[in-house]
């Protein structure tokens, strides 16, 4: 156990030469997409087949000196999940791509044993290999501040963190700094919440320092609800102490002695990695009473959520820690005053206690160099949909979407840009006309949309818009937790009726009755989540209302998605009448005599396409 800030130097020094000292790594992607593709079984398999061949396999850091070694590590999400499982060879800095069991033994004989590259295993792109990591164009275009760490250390390993400078912005904050000068730094920097508000982090901070009140708390939201976004999961997966030692300097700063971190119950290794770090901090020392001989004292907890949507709602969030329903209060008073068990709380999100100590070490100035002036430093993202490469990225403020969808994601999987969903549940709908729009808290505000969280899902021309409301407002009104009628009855209404749109039971007036309700419930409703419950609705009928009037007044569905619209026929000069369409229909909505062209009922026809799919004569047609 350290004792003192001499002993923590001390330690940092050895394990900063050991760390150096092992310069052949092989760093596996433990993150969970990885995980699910297999990573896992690489790891042991080429740890096995290392160990046959006489190879010394370090697995953790070794002070003592020792012979030639190669390092077996498992970091966090790398971050191109598209291409996973993953797996980095350094000091070359080679990545390879889509790594399986398989791959292992040539892994071993070419690459470890004689220092070969194995191009079967790059990432290629328009004909040309890119061996290493850096020069790979969905990495090179990115700024990796806060998800630095991740993919480039042993992620259970608060050794690696320390030896690469980590917890010396904690130490600084201990012994250099008062807790005003800590919060006159944060706030110089402008860094804003990153779980979707945009709120000034320093103003919050100086809030909760102010209060009277002895006992104050510590909270950070895990509970990363939002369909498609996996940034917070992924830090606390890849990097765990970088978000302690945050959640740490806020202590420092407020006065607080008791910290809660509330995660999904649905990430289960983010969790597991939390426990390792907490348990890790505390039998350095870093975390208990009297920490490294001074008068602070933090102790750390680990909540896990029930997968209620509403708890990443403050508020929501307080009650659930505290053994209650999670229901949003009525506010003022704010958690700043009465939050957690009704004491003076700092509650930030994973993301914004990752920026912490890198403004504590660099400072304000530093921040500020990245991003735009009113939203510095960066933002992490979790890219999904129909692009070529999916994955998590960083990226400065102020980036276009242009530049996220076309250079990093290496543009449309197939067929043509036509929307991307930012925000999530909360967020609402970009266009081709908003591809050049820096992303930033003010200027999505101008616009309707919101940060949120990070989820960014891209959507080609194939996409049914008003099913992709539909969507966002089931999932809504599903997750509502029912305290007030705005939501709990609002998007059930609103659900209701475009549920009848995508049926084809569209009805005039029906745009203007949604309209009606997302104003109705965005100035009604009880907390945040509520009143931005209407949001992927407004913006869809804002920027595709043809789309909704072609499901409305011609019943159809302009993308050709919507099952009850697709209109099914048969070309009389095609059919063979065969009867093979009969005979697979479950409905028996087509019939007709032998060797004669058959027919549809339309009123009994579910659009399964079955008999489109069994027509040896494509006589059968769709549209």
């Amino acid at each position: 156990m350290l004792e003192n800030r001499e002993q923590l130097i001390s330690f940092r020094k050895k394990e900063a030469e050991a760390y150096n000292s092992q310069v052949e790594k092989i760093i596996i992607c433990a993150g969970t997409g990885c995980v699910a593709g297999g990573s896992l079984d690489v790891y042991e398999k080429l740890k096995e087949l290392m160990s046959a061949e006489g190879i010394n396999v370090e697995v953790e850091l070794k002070a003592e000196p020792h012979e030639r070694s190669v390092g077996l590590k498992k970091s966090g999400c790398h971050g191109f999940c598209e291409m996973g499982p993953l797996l980095r060879i350094d000091p070359q800095g080679w990545l390879y791509t889509k790594v399986h069991v398989e791959d292992c033994e040539e892994i071993v004989e070419k690459t470890i044993k004689n220092g070969e590259y194995i191009e079967r295993l790059a990432y290629k792109k328009d004909g040309k290999i890119y061996e290493r990591q850096e020069d790979i164009p969905f990495y090179k275009q990115q700024t990796r501040l806060v998800l630095e760490h991740c993919g480039r250390i042993d992620a259970q390993s608060i050794g690696e963190y320390i030896a690469l400078g980590g917890y010396t912005a904690f130490e600084k904050a201990l012994f250099d700094m008062t807790g005003d000068e800590i919060i006159d730094e944060i706030t110089r920097s402008a860094l804003r919440g990153r779980g979707g508000g945009g709120f000034p982090a320093g103003r919050k901070w100086a809030q909760v320092r102010r209060q009277t009140e002895k006992q104050k708390y510590v909270v950070c939201n895990g509970d990363e609800g939002d369909p498609g976004a996996f940034m917070d999961r992924s830090i606390m997966e890849g990097d765990p102490h970088r978000m302690l030692e945050g959640m740490m300097i806020a202590a420092v700063a407020c006065g607080a002695s008791e910290g809660y971190i509330y995660v999904r119950a649905e990430y289960p290794l983010a969790v597991a990695r939390l426990k390792n770090a907490i348990r890790q901090a505390e039998e350095l020392g870093l975390l208990g009473d009297n920490i490294l001989g001074s008068d602070f004292s933090f102790r750390l907890h680990i909540n896990r959520g029930a997968g209620a949507f509403v708890c990443g709602e403050g508020s929501a969030l307080t009650a659930s820690i505290e053994g209650k329903r999670g229901f949003p209060r009525v506010k003022p008073p704010r958690t700043v005053e009465h939050g957690l068990f009704d004491k003076p709380t700092v509650l930030n999100n994973v993301e914004t206690y990752a920026n912490v100590a890198p403004i504590i070490n660099n400072g304000a100035d530093w921040y500020l160099g990245y991003g735009t002036e009113k939203s510095p430093g960066t933002k992490a993202f979790a890219l999904t949909g129909n692009i070529q490469n999916t994955g998590l990225i960083e990226v400065p403020m102020g980036t276009t979407l242009r530049k996220i969808i076309f250079d990093i994601g290496g543009g449309m999987r197939g067929g043509e840009f036509k929307a991307v969903q930012i925000g999530g549940p909360s967020g609402a709908c970009l266009t081709k006309e908003h591809l050049d729009l820096p992303l930033d808290f003010d200027t999505l505000k101008k616009v309707g949309a919101m940060i949120g969280s990070g989820g960014l899902v891209v959507m080609d021309s194939n996409t049914c818009m008003v099913e992709v409301a539909r969507f966002f407002m089931n999932f809504t009104q599903n997750e509502s937790c029912g305290k007030c009628v705005p939501c709990r009855e609002g998007t059930k209404r609103m659900l209701e009726i475009l549920e009848r749109i995508v049926a084809g039971e569209g009805r005039e007036g029906d745009i203007d009755l949604l309209l009606e309700l997302a104003d109705t419930i965005g100035a009604t409703a009880l907390c945040g989540l509520g009143k931005s419950a209407p949001s992927p609705v407004v913006s869809t009928i804002k920027n595709f209302r043809e789309e909704y009037e072609a499901h409305i007044k011609d019943k159809t569905c302009p993308a050709g998605q919507c099952q009850k619209l697709k209109r099914i026929s048969i070309d009389p000069s095609l059919c063979k009448g065969c009867s093979k369409c009969a005979r697979q229909c479950p409905v028996n909505a087509i019939s007709g005599k032998i060797k004669e062209p058959f027919s549809i009922d339309l009123s009994k026809c579910i659009r399964c396409m079955s008999c489109v799919s069994s027509c040896t004569f494509h006589a059968i047609k769709e549209g």
